[in-house]
């Protein structure tokens, strides 16, 4: 069994930038940085250590987030590994990226909370502000209106894509 995925989270290195292949698919390349914390043999004391990530994003969701994207952005992706190897000037080159599957905001633009576009890990982490250590009675608000009933979720046919082998017990 072969699995590649990988979680990151860091801040965007570059602004993105957004191309489209000859058949109109649309390219976001960006790069995030990635921290590593070691204790420095010599001073005894823990510090950073960068890693920097290149990231790539396909489709509509590309074009649709890279507007949202800036240098600095804290962002937590998901995504596979990919390793391409090309020559250029006669000499091999090649490079390990993330092809990035789901993107989540971990801080807005305005510097607040977490916000999702597009992403998916677990919901949306959002930014509650700071309550008063006293205020005012609030008024009793209006009852709120009963919700729709939640449709009935689908019956899903397991016996046709689960076999005993894929049990581990």
């Amino acid at each position: 069994m072969n699995i590649n995925r990988v979680i990151i989270s860091g801040n965007l290195t570059r602004d993105p930038e957004l191309r489209s292949t000859q058949s109109g698919m649309d390219v976001m390349s960006f790069g995030v940085a990635v921290n590593d914390r070691r204790r420095n043999p010599q001073t005894n004391e823990w510090e950073d250590y960068p890693n920097f990530v290149d990231c790539t994003m396909f489709g509509n969701r590309a074009r649709s987030l890279h507007q949202y994207l800036s240098k600095g952005t804290k962002v937590a992706i998901e995504g596979k590994l990919r390793w391409s190897q090309w020559e250029r000037d006669g000499q091999k080159r090649s490079k390990l990226e993330v092809i990035v599957d789901e993107l989540e905001f971990m801080s807005s633009r305005s510097g607040g909370g977490a916000q999702s576009y597009g992403g998916d890990f677990g919901g949306n982490q959002g930014y509650a502000p700071a309550t008063p250590a006293y205020s005012a009675p609030a008024p009793m608000p209006a009852p709120a209106p009963t919700p729709a009933p939640m449709p009935a979720a689908p019956v899903i046919d397991a016996s046709s894509s689960v076999y005993d082998d894929d049990i581990p017990f």
